[in-house]
């Protein structure tokens, strides 16, 4: 099957940035939130992110209205009735997801691939909400889309190949690099990798080993990584580790990944207002 309309259901950081990488591929896309005034907020974030293109001279500024162009702004999802490829990027919640793919289902063509781009959660179970399971499989982009090279598709229990095949695909021709990841397993394999190492910085932290801008230090200098775990942390959103964790307790049902008490803490207090905006750097202040 020939994707050549796609479908942006979500128009937050990952739902517009989506949008635009599909956009400079050459995809005719369809960016969706239930509120214009969030697609139009993307809108304008992919237009300075071209804009900035073209002062470097990596993009003309016939080659941005172009791009810009193809982004059709929309806020119902009947619009994706002729997409042959939908891309839910909304909440981290999953009765939220499966509900969207419910819709989707109802309003979309018979042969759409509907994908999901969550981080974590079961492909599986979402895809069981709709009464295509085997065209149902993830696509998780990285933050931000137009600048992380990876793209993780995700099988569900009844994906079929080919609906992997096209969507491997699809992530080249949007200039990135795809690996399959062939097990529902919860975080797939670089948010397994990356909550473990998050976890354990914490426990460092709330141990009195070192503080979390000395573990970013050692990380950064010993490991080569390009950012610590706790300002990754506080890039990704300290809330979206915590949901995350949560969640893979909740699967596994083994302690190591119940949240340590250091992350719940820093949560409840940006809640109640004490460190509105606050990040890991400020823990114990």
């Amino acid at each position: 099957m020939e994707i050549r309309t796609i479908g942006i259901l979500g128009a937050g950081a990952m739902g517009g940035g989506i949008a635009q990488v599909a956009a400079q591929a050459g995809f005719q896309v369809k960016l969706c939130d239930v509120d214009m005034k969030f697609v139009d907020r993307a809108l304008g974030r992919i237009g300075g992110f071209l804009a900035k293109s073209v002062e470097k001279g990596k993009l003309s500024e016939a080659e941005k209205s172009e791009i810009l162009g193809r982004i059709v702004p929309c806020s119902r999802m009947e619009d994706f009735s002729d997409a042959e490829l939908v891309i839910e990027a909304i909440i981290e919640d999953l009765e939220a997801k499966k509900e969207a793919f419910q819709r989707l289902d109802r309003v979309c063509g018979p042969e759409a691939i509907l994908a999901t781009n969550t981080s974590s959660m079961s492909i599986t179970v979402i895809g069981a909400s709709t009464a295509r399971p085997g065209k149902v499989a993830g696509t998780h982009f990285f933050n931000p889309p137009p600048l992380m090279r990876l793209v993780e598709i995700i099988r569900g229990y009844a994906t079929t190949d080919d609906t992997v095949r096209v969507l491997c695909d699809v992530a080249v021709k949007m200039g990135k690099t795809p690996i399959e990841v062939k097990k529902d397993s919860p975080g797939f394999v670089v948010n397994r990798i990356l909550i473990a190492q998050f976890l354990e910085a914490i426990r460092l932290v709330e141990e009195g080993v070192a503080t979390p801008r000395d573990v970013d230090t050692a990380v950064k200098l010993g490991l080569n990584y390009p950012m610590g775990p706790f300002e990754l942390q506080d890039f990704t959103g300290v809330d979206i580790g915590y949901y995350v964790a949560n969640y893979f307790y909740e699967e596994f049902k083994d302690m190591r990944w119940n949240p340590p008490q250091a992350l719940k803490s820093l949560i409840r207090a940006g809640r109640l207002g004490k460190k509105t905006g606050a990040g890991w750097y400020d823990y114990g202040k």
